[in-house]
């Protein structure tokens, strides 16, 4: 005698009142998209009449989406602007089961306000991330493209540049070429290097106006340099940043942690799973995250996919290519090579990031 089926669950259904016009209208974002968002992510169905928010589908669904529009409602009475992506993120935050019962604390303080515009964490990673900053004179932010790790270093050091707690900010990549040959290019060693350090700029420029940010460049206030260009100094009194950091060698990585001086903070930014170094060559980010990790003053703070605040696609894709590394690494060690070591290439010229010539313009 077959065995009965279980009944289906009833879908549930749930009320939310924000009592309020203009947080209704808020929450719901420009024609409802918050909203739409909200059902297509969520599974499930959302109507709106007047200050009341109605919605229905499985009981699990509705008791987490109830539960996310109370908190994007406490956000928006914060005086929280309320887009897409910060729906999107919201979702991440809560659905992980985080200890964050409230996303209007997450987004309380911001790292840097530009006219009407706020630089906010948007994970709990970040808001760790932003509060090691503040705590360390050394940070290490090691994580996937698209975490924030670069764009939140440069809004903090942006905030103690207007603050007055230091005089300076320092912006630098290795200049290793991700698959190309730097050798190649037309130009000298400016024109060669300059298109590396094009992130640097543009996060810049998102910081502050355009016109003061090359005011700040032309006083050496700011300077976006390559990491060989460090070489020799000592840096006081200054805000530091070394982006793409998974590319450098050890040796440049010693370097640069020698550089910090008095009244200085360093943030070192970069992703373990792109390194662009010749085949044989370690990482300085792996091995400074496997020396210093115990190191009192120094804070590792990792991010994962989760925290990924580009187009929702990046986190899938970030997502998929895990997986295929880790099948990989599973095949490898059924085969008895993952230990083999990887065919060394010949070695290249010198690149610009390894250069020990005298600096020249950025």
């Amino acid at each position: 005698m077959p065995s009965p089926r279980a009944a289906p669950r009833a879908p549930a259904t749930a009320k939310v009142d924000v009592r309020d016009s203009e947080v209704a209208l808020a929450l719901g974002g420009h024609q409802a998209e918050n909203l739409r968002l909200l059902e297509r992510r969520l599974g499930v169905r959302l109507g709106q009449r007047g200050t009341e928010l109605h919605l229905s589908g499985p009981p699990e669904a509705v008791a987490f989406a109830a539960r996310l529009l109370e908190q994007l409602e406490r956000a928006v009475r914060a005086g929280r602007p309320l887009y897409r992506e910060d729906v999107e993120q919201a979702i991440k935050v809560l659905g992980r089961g985080g200890d964050v019962e409230d996303l209007a604390d997450l987004y309380a303080e911001p790292v840097l306000s530009r006219g009407g515009r706020r630089v906010v964490p948007k994970s709990l990673t970040q808001k760790r991330y932003v509060e090691a900053i503040r705590d360390h004179d050394i940070v290490f932010g090691i994580g996937p493209a698209g975490t924030g790790k670069t764009y939140l270093a440069m809004a903090m050091a942006v905030a103690a540049l207007q603050e007055r707690k230091v005089q300076r900010i320092i912006l630098a990549r290795p200049a290793v070429e991700a698959g190309e040959k730097l050798g190649f290019l037309p130009g000298d060693l400016a024109e060669k290097v300059n298109p590396y350090l094009r992130p640097l700029y543009d996060a810049l420029h998102d910081m502050m106006d355009a016109a003061r940010a090359l005011q700040l460049v032309e006083q050496g206030t700011v300077e976006v340099a390559p990491l060989a260009f460090m070489r020799g100094r000592t840096l006081n009194d200054a805000f530091v940043i070394l982006d793409e950091a998974q590319n450098t060698t050890i040796e440049q990585m010693k370097m640069f942690l020698t550089r910090l001086g008095f009244h200085s903070k360093a943030v070192i930014t970069g992703d373990v799973t792109q390194v662009d170094l010749p085949a044989g060559r370690p990482s300085g980010l792996s091995h400074a995250r496997e020396l210093l990790a115990e190191v009192p003053g120094i804070a590792f703070v990792t991010f994962s996919e989760v925290d990924v605040v580009r187009h929702p696609l990046v986190q899938e894709v970030i997502r998929a290519y895990a997986r295929d590394e880790a099948e990989a690494q599973a095949r490898r060690a059924a085969e008895g090579t993952l230990d083999a070591p990887r065919p060394v290439e010949e070695a290249p010229g010198p690149t610009a990031g390894e250069s020990k010539g005298p600096p020249g313009t950025a």
